[in-house]
């Protein structure tokens, strides 16, 4: 009985032995890939693939790459973050980019789809926006402006795509959608860029200047800024709309500055507003050829240092920053009369002012 059941169990084993060998045999005669693979068929690109390519296909050509030499002569590379992008403007070789990329720059390069680097000059700036100009020095054939789009009737959800340079990787494609819109973006002159595009399209250093696109591949802003405490994209990028743009570019090129939206007054920062316990904006001075002066306006008292006039109100928009109030004169635009709510001596008074230039 139990010599059956032995020979039972090894014939058992040699089964399973024999199972497995031909396991084995087989998936190495027929499933091993030791010669290169056929090919499968992948079939039609999704339309929104196609839509990628084409579109960075016809509008990459218009976009370029910007070098910038600091005062030392040393070119600003990779690790410095000194280069960026740009975009070319019209067929007389206007280039647009960022302030903060040229700002400080001895000389300035662009380079094109065709990939040379030209010489460009700086034909204007506008740090309120952070927007300036290039003039590339030779002239060249051939050039792409970009097509201008509109920014008034964007809407959030929709489809965006940024160009650029990030990291000095030339013709960089990212994608994302509109997460924001009507932002408020600070500005190294002290003031604020009005109806800015928030992005979660991929913005790291070097994109500062591209265009970012709708899906018709359109201009709809400039890229300028990212939130990241790492200094790499976190999903939170920014760009001066077109409409900015499309009306201070043309000003930089024939003024090379733009028009500036004021009073004619100076006043004291947030931080000494504060101190002085004072809810608005503290008028320094006023200048005498502005049309403050001409309102009746007045400053800080030179002599006993007393408080003049404390700006709390514009056409009756509570305004408490020098942002703020610089918002509200640029809503309203030059040429416009304004009432200002001012305190004056612990009375309240309205005072009606021009808005000038005071570039």
């Amino acid at each position: 009985m139990q010599n059956s059941l032995g020979r039972i169990m090894l014939l058992w084993a040699m089964v399973i032995v024999t199972l497995w060998l031909g396991h084995m045999l087989y998936r190495d005669l027929f499933l091993t890939a030791d010669a290169p693979r056929a090919v499968t068929a992948r079939g039609e690109l999704a339309e929104f693939e196609a839509l990628n390519i084409e579109l960075f296909e016809r509008i990459s050509p218009s976009v370029a790459y910007i070098f910038v030499q600091g005062p030392s002569g040393r070119l600003f590379g990779r690790a410095e973050g000194g280069a960026g992008s740009g975009f070319i403007w019209d067929g007389a070789g206007h280039v647009v980019t960022n302030h903060h990329v040229i700002e400080g720059a001895s000389r300035v390069a662009v380079r094109l789809d065709s990939g040379e680097a030209i010489p460009a000059t700086v034909v204007g700036t506008a740090p309120d926006y952070d927007l300036a100009v290039l003039r590339l020095r030779e002239h060249t054939t051939g050039l792409q402006p970009i097509p201008i789009g509109t920014s008034r009737d964007l809407r959030v959800g929709q489809a965006v795509l940024a160009i650029g340079n990030p990291y000095g990787l030339s013709r960089t494609l990212t994608t994302g959608i509109i997460s924001a819109l009507d932002r408020r973006l600070p500005t190294d002159s002290g003031r604020e860029v009005a109806g800015v595009i928030q992005t979660d399209a991929a913005i790291n250093p070097g994109n500062s200047g591209g265009p970012l696109l709708d899906s018709a591949g359109r201009l709809i802003g400039v890229n300028t800024a990212i939130i990241s405490g790492s200094g790499a994209s976190a999903g939170i990028g920014f760009a001066v709309p077109v409409d900015v743009v499309n009306r201070v570019v043309p000003q930089l090129i024939t003024k090379g500055k733009a028009a500036r939206p004021g009073i004619g007054i100076s006043v004291a920062s947030e931080e000494t507003a504060a101190r002085l316990g004072v809810d608005g904006i503290v008028i320094v001075d006023v200048l005498p050829e502005g049309t403050a002066a001409r309102a009746g306006l007045r400053g800080v008292d030179p002599g006993s240092q007393r408080l003049g006039d404390v700006i709390t109100h514009v056409d009756g928009v509570r305004v408490r920053t020098v942002a703020e109030f610089a918002a509200e004169l640029e809503r309203l635009g030059i040429g416009s009369q304004v009432e200002l709510t001012v305190v004056r001596d612990g009375a309240t008074r309205r005072i009606g002012v021009f808005v000038m230039d005071i570039s």
